[in-house]
């Protein structure tokens, strides 16, 4: 790794965990529908504001031992984890992308739009666990990102550019026939809608074949949990393991591509 590498190394980490320090936001203020401008941050506790050092992502939650500086409150651990995760989810995006020798402008589009999507997911993930329900916001800005990424990956390889939204648009409306035919047979609603879009953004990063296998892994890593939570009454958020079935293929994608390819000879 040379000293361009290292600073774009860099440069994306810190880009990263800033953009999840936004996302921090996102995550308290949209399910309350509150506006994500106004006011400004702030103690949910004693709502005093926040001094510019006070937001200092990651660092903050650590000098002030997880307290307010004010009231001395507890803050969540949630906020430094999903800003580390945020860092470390643009970094993948980047080690993990199929790259020649040298990295166009094309291929840091798809780099950057790669990590916000997956960002996004994190934040939906979270808003999914805690509320069972994600707003629509969200869900819109991940399906864009990864219909950035996808276009600009099929530029970047010659190939048709719509090659990775036709399979977004595909894997959405076999989810949302899915949803139809079984809330049908069901009479009550078997499945979120936002699992559509999930299944939109799937397509858009990892095009059919790879995108049909982190389906099945989402699917998969369900079970397990959902074996335990059903005894309990309990409501199981599906948008975590769609996302982590998307993860685990992106990074998993050359090995899984060849046990396919052998599979199929």
């Amino acid at each position: 790794m040379d000293i361009l590498d290292i600073y774009i190394v860099v440069i994306l980490a810190v880009f990263g965990v800033c953009v999840g320090s936004f996302s921090n936001v996102l995550i308290y203020r949209l399910p309350r529908n509150e506006s994500i401008n106004y006011p400004a941050s702030h103690c949910p506790s004693c709502n005093t504001p926040l001094k510019f050092y006070h937001n200092i992502p990651i660092f903050s939650w650590l000098f002030l031992g997880g307290k307010c500086a004010f009231c001395g409150q507890k803050i969540s651990p949630v906020y430094p984890i999903v800003e580390l995760f945020s860092g470390v989810l643009m970094l993948v995006s980047y080690f993990f992308y199929e790259r020649n020798f040298s990295l166009n402008l094309g291929d840091y589009v798809a780099i950057v739009s790669l990590g916000l999507c997956f960002i996004m997911l994190l934040a939906l993930s979270v808003i999914d666990f805690r509320y069972k329900a994600v707003p629509d916001a969200l869900l819109n800005a991940s399906v864009c990102f990864s219909l950035i990424y996808g276009v600009s990956l099929n530029l970047s390889n010659d190939e048709p550019f719509y090659h990775n939204a036709l399979a977004a648009a595909t894997f959405a409306l076999a989810f949302w026939l899915l949803r139809f035919l079984v809330s049908h047979f069901l009479k009550r609603e078997a499945m979120g809608s936002a699992d559509i879009f999930i299944a939109a953004v799937i397509g858009g990063v990892l095009g059919f074949k790879l995108g049909v296998i982190a389906i099945y892994i989402g699917a998969v890593l369900t079970l397990p949990v959902y074996a335990v939570v059903a005894k309990r009454g309990y409501e199981l958020a599906f948008v975590p393991f769609l996302s982590l079935g998307l993860l685990v293929s992106y990074i998993f994608s050359t090995e899984i591509l060849k046990i396919l390819s052998f599979l199929y000879e």
